[in-house]
Order: structure tokens, then sequence, then C-alpha cells
């Protein structure tokens, strides 16, 4: 599996600001083009306008104006006029066309002199109209050929200088004002980004207080809503887990060296015991009744430190995931057989069973599940001093079946109904050799949880009251 691409970490901020700067310099390139063609097209209108205004004029004057003096009249204007008649003579008037691509605009507009946009009176003496219009030219020239009606033709050529002149000066105006609009952006946007990216300082600042030992800092945003909020409330989140879990360690590290401490402990008496039974057994000249006490009590402290590393492995292999050998039982089989059995350990115990009826089966391990009831029953055996009562019934409740374990002991303090159920935990004072050793009731709940049950602790007013709960068929 390859392993993950390093997370780019560039400045967001520079990002940002550059974004969005390339961004308003692009607007106002596009808003400079729009301007550049638009201007450009209207005021190239506007002359091709003029021009037919012109030309319109003109043609209300045919017949009733000689024709060098209309085409003197139109040059007055700045124009190039061409005037051929239907008989074929022509009259040129006004400049030349290239004398025209160099000469300033008129102060009537680009390339157009001035003149009012009317037709005299006596245009409606002539009769002519305009026919057909053509307009061609290029960037300096603006030329209009327009048919009459009588089969003249009129040619109008104006200047388009202007139009150049006055589109350099409006892409001036755009440029500067471009560079003061991207100025002002730069320092607004670095601004506002700036302001906007604050509280992801503030995440790094946090993050860097809790790196350094401050695990109580949050962040806790105001709006969990936003982007920065989310990302907060994750990291928030995060530091919880974080630091629940590093506690959860230290805790679990806790209750090791604790367990382990114990262990040493429990396994150190009988050990030691052992040694020193041993040591005489081997240094001591005994016979008879001494050297029989002695292998006895080898054989008993021996006993002792085989069931405590016994307790140790099922309590490891509880951590580790018990595998079941499961089985569908009829679990008033498993009460009857603990009850025929406690009194062949306990002779002065007082035992009896209450059991339904019907039959309660379920699918267990019945080597596992006979060692919990095992495990209570001898814990209760062990609260009466081995000569009290205990009851142990059985009841379907739903869809799970209960097995309750009862005694007529000194009962657990609430205070310490859960603490029993850690390792090593004994409310019985001292460590006579006949108690526990604080692994039973660790063992049952965690083989009782193995088969989807639990094993729990109820409060009574008297005695000791354990429940297990099993799922049934």
């Amino acid at each position: 599996m390859s392993a993950p691409a390093p997370l780019r970490s560039g400045s967001l901020r520079r990002r940002t600001i550059v974004a969005v700067l390339a961004l308003v310099a692009l607007l106002l390139v596009v808003l400079a083009i729009v301007v550049d063609v638009a201007l450009g097209a209207r005021l190239r209108g506007q002359i091709e306008e003029r021009l037919r205004d012109r030309a319109a004029a003109a043609a209300s004057l045919v017949g009733t104006v000689d024709d060098t003096e209309l085409a003197e009249r139109l040059s007055y204007q700045g124009l190039a006029v061409r005037i051929d008649g239907a008989g074929g003579d022509s009259v040129v008037a006004g400049p030349s066309p290239d004398q025209l691509r160099d000469a300033p605009p008129g102060p009537g507009g680009p390339g157009v002199g001035p003149g009012e946009r009317s037709t005299p009176s006596s245009a409606s003496a002539s009769g002519v109209q305009v026919v057909a219009s053509d307009v061609s030219g290029d960037d300096q020239l603006v030329t209009l050929r327009s048919t009459l009606s009588d089969g003249s033709t009129l040619t109008l050529t104006a200047s388009a200088v202007g139009v150049g002149e006055t589109l350099a000066q409006v892409r001036g105006i755009m440029a500067v004002s471009s560079i003061g609009v991207l100025v002002l952006a730069a320092g607004a946007v670095t601004l506002v980004v700036r302001r906007s990216l604050r509280p992801l300082d503030q995440v790094s600042s946090v993050a860097r207080a809790i790196g350094s030992g401050e695990r109580e800092r949050r962040l806790r945003p105001t709006r969990p809503d936003t982007e920065i909020g989310r990302v907060a409330t994750a990291l928030d989140d995060m530091l919880d887990d974080v630091v629940g879990a590093e506690r959860a360690a230290r805790d679990a590290e806790g209750r090791l060296r604790a367990f382990l401490s114990d262990a040493a402990h429990e396994l150190r008496t009988p050990v030691a015991g052992i040694r020193a039974a041993a040591d005489t057994l081997v240094r001591a000249d005994l016979d008879g009744p001494e050297r029989d006490l002695l292998a006895a009590h080898v054989v008993r402290e021996a006993t002792r430190a085989s069931r405590l590393v016994d307790d140790l492995l099922t309590m490891a292999r509880v951590d580790r995931g018990l595998e079941l050998d499961r089985a569908e039982v009829d679990l008033r089989t498993l009460v009857e057989s603990e009850v025929h059995r406690a009194p062949l350990v306990h002779p002065s115990l007082r035992i009896r069973a209450e059991l339904p009826d019907a039959a309660v089966r379920a699918l267990v391990d019945v080597g596992r599940l006979a060692q919990v009831l095992s495990n209570l029953v001898e814990n209760a055996a062990r609260a009466t001093g081995g000569s009290g009562t205990v009851t142990v019934s059985l009841r379907a409740q739903g869809a799970e079946a209960v097995i309750t374990v009862v005694d007529d002991g000194p009962g657990v303090p609430p205070a310490e109904a859960e603490r029993i159920f850690d390792r090593l935990v004994r409310l019985d004072e001292g460590r006579e050799t006949s108690g526990g050793v604080g692994l039973g009731l660790p063992i049952a709940r965690g083989i009782a949880r193995a088969h989807g049950g639990e094993v729990r602790n109820i409060p009574t007013d008297a005695g000791a009251r354990f429940d297990i709960s099993l799922p049934t068929l």
C-alpha cells in the first residue's frame, strides 16, 4: 500500500490573496475589452449614421442644386465627396482619402464636421431618394456609397482617426484605473483574509498549548455549522478522544502495575511457605507426624499457587477473547449440578435451588458457565463461613435467562458494588489462606460477557445477591 501524499502546506493567506487579485485582474481585463469593443463600435456607428444623414440630405438637393455646388457644400463638413452622375460625369470635392487619414477629427465629432441633421424643405420638390447604401472602410476611414433613385451615385468618405484617439484615451484611463483598483483590492483583500483566517491562528495556538501540556484547552467555536466551526469542532472532539485515551492508558497502566504487584504478593506467600517447608524437610531430620505436617503444608501451598496461576491464565484468556464451545442446554440441569456439588465441598453449607417448571434453553459453553456459577457459590460459601444459607434460582425474563445466587452473609457495601469486579479486589480483611485472591468475580463477568450476558451485584437489605443474565433461544 502506497504512502499517502504529503499535505500541501503552502501559505493559505498568500494563495487566497493571489487568487482573488488574479480574479479581479481578469475581470478588469474583460471589462476593458468589452468597453473598448463596445465604445469603438458605437463611435464608428455614429460616423456611419451621420454619413447616412448627409447622404439623405444631399439626395433631397439633387436636381435643385448643381452637383458641383452640392459637392462643395458636403466637403465643407470635412468629407471627401464624389458624385457620379447617371450620364457618366463625376464631381469630386473635399480632401482626398489620404489627407483624411492624417487629418484630426472635425469639431462636430470624429471625422464629421458640423451640420444640421435635417432634410431641407426642397427635398419634397426633388423627389430623389437613397435607394441603397454600402459602408466600407478601415480603422482610419469610413466610406458610404449610396445609390440614388435618379441613377447617380454619392460616395462620402469620413476620417475615423478620432475613434482610435478616443479609444486610446479610454484605454489609458482604464489601465490607470485598473492599477488603482488592483492596489486598493490588494489592501482590502489582505485585511479581509487576515481577519478571516485569524481563527486558524487560534487553532494552531491551542494545538501548541495542548502539545506543551495544557490538556484542557479547547476551541469551543461559537458557530459549529461554518467551515472553521466544523474544523474547530472536529479538533475539539479529537482532543477529547486523545486526552481520554491518554487518561485511560494511564489508568490501565496504573491498574496493571497494581495487578502485577498484588499478583506477586499473592504468589509470594505460598511460594515462601513452600520454600520454607521444603528447606526444613531437606535440612531437618524429621520423622512421623512432623514430616507429614510439613509435606501437607507444601501440598496445600502448591495447590494455592496453582489455583492463582490458573486464575491468572483464565483472566488473560478473558482479556484476549474466550473461544467458547457452545452447545444447547437446559439451564435447569446446570443449576441442579452446582447445587449437588456444593455440599461435597462445604458440608455445612445449606444450599437449595428454585427452578421453573418449564425448560430454559440457551446456547452456552457448559464448562465455562459452570465455572461462573461455581465462582459465585464459592464466594457465597466463603462469605457465610461455609455454614450459611445459599439460594440459587433460575427464571426466564423476556429474551433472557437470569440465574440468581443469594446468600445470608454480611453483603457487599454499596460503595464496593462495582469495585469488587476489579482484579485482585477482596473485601475480607487480611489475606488468610482460605480466602480468595480476588479473581473469581472478574472471571465470572468476563465469561458472562463472552456469552452476550452480564454478571451484576444487586443491592439487598441483607446478604448479597448476584444475577447472571444470558440470552435464551
